[in-house]
C-alpha cells in the first residue's frame, strides 16, 4: 500500500501533433481578451501563427506580447505587466519556451494580486487565484505548463529565484509536438537534459511520512506514489528519444516522445519537487551565464553518485528505464551528456578551481531544495559534488571503503 500519493495539476492536458488548433476553444471558455505571451523569435514561427490563428477564429481579441527573454528579467516582467495591465485580459496564453511560460505565470500572478513581485518568492505565498493561465510549451523541458513554480531572475539578488504555488499552475497544458519542431539542437540538448533532471530528482528526492498538513505546508512533498510512475515515464521516454531529437529536429516521434517524457517529468516534480542539482545550478549560472539545462544536466550525474548510499535501488530502477538492467545509472546518464554535447568537465566552462567553495555555499543555502534531497547535504558536500564535476570525475564521489 502507498505510503503517500499527490498529484497537483492542470484543469486539463491536452497531448498531440496538431493540438495547438484547440487554443482558442479553450481560452474562449474564460472569456473575450487574450494576452499572448511569446518571444520575438517564436513569435516568427507557423506554429505560433497556428496558435494566433485559432485565438482570432474563435472570435478573441488577443494582445501579443512577444519580448520574453531567458531567466526572465525583472525589466521584462515590467514591461509584460504594464502591457497586461492595459489589455485587461480575461486569459493569458503563453507559447515557448520555460522563460516565456514563467513570465506568463508572474504576469498572471501580478494582474491579479499585485506587486512586488518579492512578496511572492518562496513556497505558499501567494494569497489566491491568478488570472487563468494556458501554458503551450515549445521546447521539450522545463515541464513548467504543468508546474506550480515560476523561476525568474533578480538583479538584487544576483541569481535566479522562485515563487512556488498552486495557484500558478496553468488551467490548462496543450502540449503539441509540432511547436517543439523548431527547436535548435542545442536547446533540444540542454532542455531534454533538464527534463531528465526533473525526472531523476523527483525520483531520489526524500520520502517524508504522510501527514494531512505536508501538503498544505509544502508545494514539494517529496518523492511519492504518484509521482514516481511519472519519473520512471518521463526517463523511459527521454532515454529513448533524446538523442535522435538532438540529431534530427524533424523527426516528429522524436519530438513526441521528448515532449511527452518531459510532460511527465513535469507532473513528477510539480509535486514532489527537485534537489541539489538545481541548486547548484543556480549557483553555476550565477557564476557562468550558461544555460539552466546545460548546468543541471552536467551535475545530475554528479548527484546522482553522491545519493547512491540513500538512493541504491532507485538507482538499479533508473538504469533499467534509460535501456542498461543492471548499469551504473549515474554513468549511463555522464554518457548520455557526452553524446548530446554537455562538456565533459565544469573546468571547460572556464570555471577557477578556487571559485567552487563559495559556490557551494551558496547552493547550499537554498534550502528549499537542499532539503529535499534524500541524503543530508551542507556546503562541503555541495563543494565536493562541484569539485567532481570540475574535475570530471565520477569516481570522486565514490563511497569510502569500510575500515
Amino acid at each position: 500500500m502507498p505510503e503517500l500519493a499527490v498529484l497537483r495539476s492542470p484543469d486539463a492536458v491536452l497531448f498531440g501533433t496538431g493540438m495547438a488548433g484547440a487554443s482558442g476553444g479553450v481560452a474562449a471558455r474564460h472569456g473575450r481578451r487574450v494576452l499572448v505571451v511569446t518571444d520575438p523569435v517564436l513569435a516568427a514561427t507557423a506554429g505560433f501563427d497556428a496558435v494566433l490563428g485559432s485565438l482570432c477564429a474563435a472570435g478573441l481579441d488577443a494582445v501579443v506580447f512577444a519580448e520574453a527573454a531567458i531567466d526572465v528579467p525583472m525589466a521584462t516582467i515590467d514591461a509584460a505587466h504594464a502591457a497586461a495591465r492595459d489589455a485587461r485580459p480575461d486569459v493569458v496564453v503563453a507559447v515557448g519556451g520555460g522563460s516565456a511560460i514563467d513570465l506568463a505565470k508572474v504576469t498572471a500572478l501580478l494582474l491579479a494580486h499585485g506587486g512586488p513581485l518579492s512578496a511572492y518568492y518562496g513556497e505558499h505565498l501567494v494569497p489566491g487565484p491568478v488570472v487563468p493561465l494556458i501554458a503551450l510549451p515549445t521546447t521539450a523541458g522545463t515541464g513548467s505548463e504543468v508546474t506550480p513554480v515560476s523561476v525568474i531572475g533578480d538583479p538584487e539578488l544576483g541569481m535566479k529565484v522562485g515563487i512556488s504555488s498552486p495557484y500558478l499552475i496553468p488551467r490548462t497544458a496543450i502540449c503539441d509536438p509540432e511547436l517543439t519542431r523548431t527547436c535548435p539542437p542545442t536547446v533540444t540538448a540542454h532542455s531534454g537534459i533538464d527534463a531528465l533532471s526533473h525526472a531523476i530528482e523527483a525520483f531520489m528526492a526524500i520520502a517524508r511520512p504522510s501527514a494531512p498538513e505536508l501538503p498544505l505546508e509544502r508545494v514539494a512533498v517529496g518523492k511519492n506514489a504518484l509521482s514516481d510512475v511519472l519519473a520512471l515515464a518521463a526517463v523511459r521516454e527521454i532515454g529513448a528519444h533524446l538523442d535522435h531529437a538532438v540529431d534530427d529536429g524533424n523527426d516528429i516521434q522524436a519530438r513526441a516522445g521528448m515532449l511527452f517524457g518531459s510532460l511527465n517529468a513535469g507532473l513528477a516534480f510539480a509535486n514532489s519537487g527537485v534537489s541539489i542539482a538545481h541548486a547548484l545550478q543556480f549557483a553555476i549560472g550565477a557564476a557562468t551565464g550558461t544555460p539552466h539545462g546545460l548546468g543541471t544536466g552536467m551535475m545530475l550525474p554528479y548527484v546522482m553518485a553522491f545519493n547512491r548510499p540513500a538512493r541504491e535501488p532507485e538507482l538499479a530502477e533508473l538504469a533499467a528505464a534509460l535501456g542498461e538492467p543492471g548499469g551504473d545509472a549515474a554513468a549511463i546518464v555522464h554518457a548520455l551528456g557526452l553524446r548530446i554535447g554537455l562538456p565533459a568537465r565544469l573546468a571547460d566552462l572556464g570555471l577557477a578551481e578556487d571559485r567552487l567553495e563559495p559556490m557551494g555555499e551558496q547552493a547550499a543555502g537554498i534550502r528549499r531544495l537542499a532539503d529535499n534531497n534524500p541524503r543530508p547535504v551542507d556546503a562541503a558536500d555541495c563543494t565536493a559534488i562541484l569539485r567532481a564535476a570540475w574535475h570530471g570525475d565520477l569516481s570522486l564521489l565514490a563511497e569510502p571503503a569500510p575500515a
